[in-house]
Parts: structure tokens; sequence; C-alpha cells
């Protein structure tokens, strides 16, 4: 009786995986095509992943960018022992410099991941750009007319 019933579980299962290919919710024809990146029969989706490769593969510059923003943050890990050790004008505008572009890349990937638009992307990207040279232009005004970056953080360590 036990094996009768585990039969009929088993079978029960195997249909059931048949039924539920048969089922409109699953069509292996348009998955498959969809996999493809061809057009599948009775298809009419919004969105289509395309899994041709980049026409732009030669490119470098974006292997370029990553491998910068990777050099100056490890810089600026370097930057901020050897400032507090040493501090010097060198290393105020250096600190300047390296602060602003690692902004400037960060706060870049922000507005590309989270601004949609080509109208929107340009006036983000066009008031980063003013705010990078706005933050570079106050630090080095600092660096120059005030006490520094260096002592400044080490001003305010003391309080």
């Amino acid at each position: 009786m036990a094996v009768l019933w585990r039969l009929s579980v088993l079978r029960g299962v195997q249909g059931g995986r048949a039924l539920f290919l048969q089922t409109p919710v699953v069509r292996p024809a348009l998955v498959s095509a969809f996999l493809q990146d061809q057009p599948a029969p009775g298809w009419c989706g919004a969105q289509h992943i395309h899994l041709s490769p980049i026409r732009h593969s030669a490119s470098k510059a974006a292997s370029l960018h990553w491998t910068s923003e990777r050099v100056v943050s490890v810089l600026l890990l370097g930057l901020l022992p050897a400032a507090y050790l040493n501090p010097c004008s060198a290393m105020d505008y250096s600190l300047a410099a390296a602060i602003t572009l690692h902004s400037h890349w960060g706060l870049g990937q922000v507005v590309t991941d989270y601004i949609h638009g080509d109208a929107s992307q340009k006036a983000a990207n066009a008031g980063l750009l003013a705010l990078s040279a706005l933050t570079f232009a106050g630090l080095c005004y600092f660096n120059y007319h005030d006490v520094g970056i260096c002592k400044a953080v080490a001003m305010l360590w003391k309080l």
C-alpha cells in the first residue's frame, strides 16, 4: 500500500512538472528566443536584454578610469597618515586635489546610477562639475589664506 502511494506521489510530481511547462505562465519558446537575442512569435514585451558583445570593447577608457579610481583611493590611504605626520603645503594641496577628484568620481557614479534621461544627466553632470571646481577652489583658498587642511584637522582633533 505504501509503495502504491509513493508511486502516485511521484507520478503527481512528474505530472505537475509537465503541467507547469504547459501553462501559459512559462513558454519555453519565448524564453529561449529571449535568451538568444531573437524575437519570438507573438512576443510584444517592452524590454529586451541583448546578449550581443559590446560594440566598443576595444576602448580602454573605462578600464583606465577604473584603474585611476583605484589609484586615487590607494593614494588617499597613504596621504592621510603622511599628512598627519608631515603637515606642509605640498600635503595640503595634494589632499585638496585627491579629495576633490575622489568625491567627483564617486558622485559621478551616483548621477549615472540614479538620474535618468539625457537632459537631466547633462544638467546633473554640469552641476557636479561646477561643485567639484568650487570645492577644489575653496580648498586651495583655505590652504593659501588659512592654516591648511592638515593643520585644520589636527586642530579639530585637539578639541
